[in-house]
């Protein structure tokens, strides 16, 4: 059984400051980061102890540059960097994905660190009319490739937004309650990789038990920006909704992030 891990940095527990995230390579990133690779390696070792041959982690965070490839469990291993297309990995034969320390869309109440895409751009965005966030996106590019996302980690509100997009028949492992945007209660590191760990493994047990998310195609996406100056820059097909929004109607799903 060959396990895909996609990350992002916002869903680790004690990661909770935007300047965590944001400020690539502060003393603040570079604890994150550490605190991510702690949680890594938890998933990890669950996927080897529920019975899995190959992992393979990718860094989904910041440009693919927020692992410490030294830390990383030497029977794991990773993608960094930016490459395409988007599926070049996702293509090698993978039975199960796991989402590691996602967090909830943008105006999520009491989300931590909540955002689409860019914290600093995007405001919302929309799948055929409904609002979404990267657990969407990233769930319908990895079932286009055939395989199930079996287990998503992060905060309370990133639990409950995997569930309803998902189904109640995946592994969630809340490791933080959000408080507010900048504000959680969390778990203390070892607790959290202990659950994770304990997740991980039961994830695999699912196997054959959650199909891919496969959403038909063509789908009708739209993106609002935070600043008009972002869309009258744009040079792309998509039809101007108003002065900060976008929508297009896409055909695969490497179109589906970016107008």
């Amino acid at each position: 059984m060959n396990v895909y891990i996609s990350t992002d940095l916002e869903g680790v527990s004690g990661v909770y400051r935007f300047d965590q995230t944001r400020e690539y390579g502060t003393p603040a990133n570079i604890e994150a980061r550490h605190l991510l690779m702690g949680e890594v390696n938890a998933a990890v070792c669950g996927a080897f102890e529920g019975g899995a041959a190959r992992v393979v982690v990718h860094d989904g965070h910041d440009g693919r540059k927020s692992f410490f490839p030294e830390e990383l469990d030497e029977r794991a291993e990773m993608v960094m960097g930016k490459y395409n297309p988007y599926d070049v990995v996702l293509r090698q034969g993978f039975d199960v994905a796991i989402l590691l320390g996602y967090h909830a869309m943008s105006h999520t109440v009491g989300g931590v660190l909540c955002h689409t895409q860019s914290s600093l751009t995007w405001n919302n965005y929309w799948i055929n009319g409904k609002l979404a966030g990267e657990i969407e996106q990233d769930t319908i590019r990895i079932g286009a490739c055939d395989i199930p996302v079996v287990m998503v980690t992060g905060d309370d509100k990133t639990v409950a937004e995997a569930r309803s997009a998902l189904g109640d028949d995946i592994v969630t492992v809340q490791v933080k309650q959000g408080l507010s945007r900048e504000g959680a209660v969390m778990l203390a590191p070892k607790k959290a990789r202990a659950l994770i760990r304990a997740g991980a493994k039961e994830a695999m047990g699912i196997v054959g038990k959650v199909a891919p998310y496969k959403p038909e195609f063509p789908l009708t996406i739209r993106w609002q920006y935070k600043d008009s100056g972002i869309v009258d820059a744009y040079t792309g097909d998509a039809k101007r909704i108003d002065a900060i929004t976008l929508e297009k109607v896409v055909h695969s799903p490497a179109d589906i992030i970016t107008p």
